[in-house]
């Protein structure tokens, strides 16, 4: 097994923000982002916009890659990074 794909075994609880974090965000459809309970907001791009989804339905971060592999023509390396990034950046925007 390759370093990516023990990386990936970690569930999302260790990553993502808790599930009533992602629960309470409010999504539009072209990818504006609010949360209500910190009053922050920001916009997410197409790709950004399909990870708040995903992470809205799934809690395992293996799962999700899986998924965005499917997905998108990217290396698994790159997919996996950019989901770290972009969770990270999430919790950063909504305090979690």
């Amino acid at each position: 097994m390759d370093q990516s794909n023990e990386n990936s075994s970690v569930s999302g609880s260790e990553l993502f923000p808790s599930s009533d974090v992602l629960s309470r965000l409010a999504v539009s459809e072209s990818g504006f982002v609010f949360d209500p309970a910190s009053g922050h907001n920001f916009t997410v791009n197409e790709t950004g916009l399909v990870l708040l989804r995903l992470l809205l339905k799934e809690p395992r971060l293996d799962q999700i890659l899986e998924t965005l592999r499917d997905e998108f023509d990217a290396d698994p390396r790159d997919i996996e990074r950019d989901v770290i990034e972009f969770v990270s950046a999430l919790r950063e925007n909504v305090g979690a």
